[in-house]
């Protein structure tokens, strides 16, 4: 199973469109994983109709429109292993212990909101799966996104991919 995760796409605002890159692989991803602060609902409504599952949640920087059709906290089963989206998760300094604490039942927990690409283990468990942003770096040298295989019940490969920076030139709803 191949997973495709995102988050804090900020678009318009960070961005005109999503990133060629990154728009081409939502159709071939078995399902994709956006952590929150999409800011608008066209992109959510883009990834609706490309994605052949999308799972989401909104973040702080998203309105009404985003909150009515999103969740705080997505779960789902992928592959035999059990994910859980968020958009925050607190400072970095003990995030491990806190959402060990907050998701005890949890093998995956995707989560966005700081722009930092963050790969981490909780305890002897719980994986910790940030992938940036793809729009917006802020202080990193690139934007990102991650790629995550499942096989077997396991994550067998999970991968931070660079993008030089945004492509402004596509539009997101072409």
């Amino acid at each position: 199973m191949d997973l495709l995760l995102m988050s804090d796409t900020h678009l318009p605002v960070r961005a005109k469109a999503l990133p060629a890159e990154l728009l081409d692989l939502v159709p071939r991803a078995d399902v994709v994983l956006h952590a929150g602060d999409w800011v608008d609902t066209a992109t959510l409504d883009l990834l609706e109709a490309r994605a052949r599952r999308l799972v989401g949640v909104f973040g702080n920087n998203d309105g009404p429109d985003l909150r009515a059709r999103l969740p705080e906290v997505a779960y789902a089963e992928l592959g035999g292993l059990r994910f859980g989206v968020v958009h925050e998760t607190g400072p970095a300094q003990g995030r491990e212990r806190r959402c060990a604490e907050r998701f005890p039942d949890l093998d995956v927990l995707v989560f966005g909101h700081s722009h930092i690409p963050w790969d981490s283990v909780a305890g002897d468990r719980l994986r910790l799966l940030n992938p940036g942003s793809p729009t917006d770096r802020r202080r990193q040298p690139y934007c990102t996104y991650m790629t995550v295989r499942v096989a077997r019940g396991r994550l067998a490969e999970v991968r931070l991919h660079r993008l030089s920076r945004p492509d402004r030139e596509r539009r997101s709803d072409a």
